[in-house]
């Protein structure tokens, strides 16, 4: 499916938060979705990173509706002033973009003592979508995305040391247990919506190989990136794919489709086995609230 960015129907009139939308595939979503008249929400960590990238998509889109916001995925306590600033300037939104992440960094926590990317990548998005989503019922028809990785495929969870405390750490292991963590919250959300009677829909993406500063704590992907890897515009293509097109919400997980799922044309994902645990979706559920302490669809 030759489907790009450019093929989008317009947005005017929908609110979208794209989390670490300063750099790489969430620069392009944010670039995308103001391009066809959204009114795009940056909410980035680095404030003079988002402002430059807000400045960089205005030039390109000077009718654009581009606003920066602060937000640290990897303290709890910034997740909620944040949420709490959009529930004061904000009656709804209509997309969710959980785009932001990190990988393989040295070992290192977040904020609250979690382990960075799992803290991060999975339970700072889990308690960001619990805190808007008083907004996302207000817009009818939100939809939430939620960037996981071809990486899910190597990924587990050890739910008797989700934080890799009690074993040697392994940046890589830890990295894919936060991208099976974001599938698995993807689809156990979207479960718990459908049978809330909800309107929000709850989708994954990933964005296959694609060159950025994701990969800024490996020299050898740095390398490898100029030979394998895919431009990042193109990178984002499924998560836009999922977050505007209509019949997107008929599949749940949405990436790029040759050569292994890490380069090529948008299409249907597949989806791992673990992936598709309905036991280990609602016990990572649990343990997810109990972890952040935000409660929601119980």
């Amino acid at each position: 499916m030759k489907w790009k960015a450019d093929q989008m129907i317009e947005q005017t009139g929908k609110v979208a938060v794209v989390t670490g939308s300063n750099t790489g595939t969430g620069y392009h979503i944010a670039h995308g979705l103001a391009s066809k008249g959204a009114k795009v929400i940056m909410a980035c960590r680095n404030l003079e990173k988002a402002e430059a990238a807000r400045k960089r998509i205005m030039q390109d889109v000077p009718q654009g509706d581009v606003h920066v916001a602060h937000l640290d995925l990897a303290d709890l306590k910034s997740v909620a002033a944040f949420s709490g600033a959009m529930k004061k300037d904000h009656a709804q939104i209509d997309l969710l973009i959980n785009n932001a992440g990190v990988m393989i960094p040295p070992k290192s926590t977040t904020k609250d003592g979690f382990e960075l990317q799992f803290g991060t990548n999975h339970l700072g998005h889990f308690a960001l979508t619990g805190h808007l989503m008083p907004l996302l019922e207000q817009a009818g028809n939100a939809r939430v995305v939620t960037m996981s990785s071809i990486a899910h495929h190597s990924g587990s969870i050890d739910f008797d040391d989700l934080q890799g405390d009690r074993k040697r750490y392994k940046k890589w292991a830890m990295y894919s247990q936060s991208k099976l963590a974001n599938l698995l919250f993807a689809l156990e959300l979207d479960r718990r919506l459908k049978a809330a009677g909800s309107s929000i829909t709850s989708l994954g993406s990933h964005p296959g190989w694609s060159a950025t500063e994701l990969q800024r704590h490996s020299s050898v992907f740095r390398f490898l990136n100029y030979i394998f890897a895919m431009a990042p515009v193109k990178g984002a293509a499924p998560t836009l794919y999922a977050a505007t097109v209509a019949d997107a919400a008929d599949y749940p997980y949405w990436g790029v489709t040759k050569r292994g799922e890490s380069v090529g044309w948008t299409g249907k994902a597949k989806i791992s086995s673990r992936a598709s645990d309905k036991a280990s979706a609602q016990r990572l559920w649990d343990m997810s609230s109990e972890l952040t302490g935000i409660s929601y669809l119980d």
